[in-house]
């Protein structure tokens, strides 16, 4: 079996910051990761690949040089071959164009690795919560999608997923290949040997262009985005809330709905 994860280094949230004046993500100084949604997918693939003795895992990331570094950390964790999708020409891309060089890299890079059996996708990133790169993949490459996953296993062709929902989960059956973008899963994520920590170091992670794609590049970078980001702000508290606190609930609501109705907002 053979299993792609696409993962993408991403800025740390926990320490971005905004500036108050240009209104611009404060970059410097904040330390890249990879995207945690990306780790869970991979984690999906170590363990269908701890069932599945054989299984070859591939991870692809678009980026600068720097994002080896990510692809390094996977291939520590499990990853079996790493492969940078990197070229000017590729920046400002959004969504659509990203998905859709995305697609045309697992097209090269199948040439070499053969066919993938399934192609997973953390369920967003968290610089851009758009949730749709994944699911647009698929549908460049004409592929069944499940999204939210949280488990899977994979038997005769066929994977099972289990899915989150708002209401909880359900099962659901599809034949591969198969585009699967995961979520948060129930188990922990494997911590990496010293042994395989080092042989990453060590592992040689070739960089492919948009020479080495059969790309469009009227459909990349800025000049491919049908969208692009106008502004990025920190909304501003203009006004202190109010705390409800009456002696029983029903009391609260009355009070709210007097609060309300002096507003003229019910």
């Amino acid at each position: 079996m053979k299993i792609l994860v696409c993962v993408k280094q991403v800025p740390d949230t926990t320490e971005i910051r905004i500036d108050p004046v240009t209104n611009t993500l404060i970059r410097a100084g904040v330390p890249s990761i990879l995207n945690p949604f990306d780790g869970f997918a991979l984690e999906v693939a170590a363990r269908i690949k701890d069932q599945n003795p054989g299984t070859v895992i591939t991870v692809i990331s678009m980026g600068p040089e720097q994002a080896k570094e990510a692809l390094r950390s996977c291939l520590a964790a499990g990853a079996d071959k790493a492969y940078l999708i990197t070229d000017r020409a590729f920046s400002g891309s959004d969504t659509l164009a990203t998905s859709y060089i995305l697609s045309r890299a697992i097209k090269a890079v199948e040439k070499e690795t053969g066919p993938f059996d399934i192609i997973f996708c953390g369920k967003q990133a968290i610089d851009g919560d758009t949730a749709q790169v994944g699911p647009e993949i698929a549908e460049h490459l004409g592929y069944p999608q499940v999204t939210y996953a949280a488990e899977v296993s994979v038997e005769e062709g066929v994977a099972k997923v289990k899915r989150e929902t708002e209401d909880g989960y359900e099962i659901l059956a599809v034949q591969t290949p198969a585009v699967i973008t995961v979520t948060k899963t129930p188990f922990e994520l494997r911590y990496p040997s010293l042994r395989c920590k080092m042989a990453s170091i060590r592992a040689i992670i070739p960089s492919l262009t948009s020479a080495d794609l059969d790309i469009d590049l009227n459909r990349v970078g800025l000049k491919g985005s049908p969208t692009k980001v106008k502004k990025t702000f920190t909304p501003q508290v203009k006004k202190r809330g109010v705390r409800i606190k009456e002696d029983t609930g029903a009391d609260s609501a009355r009070k709210l709905a007097a609060l309300l109705n002096e507003a003229k907002l019910i």
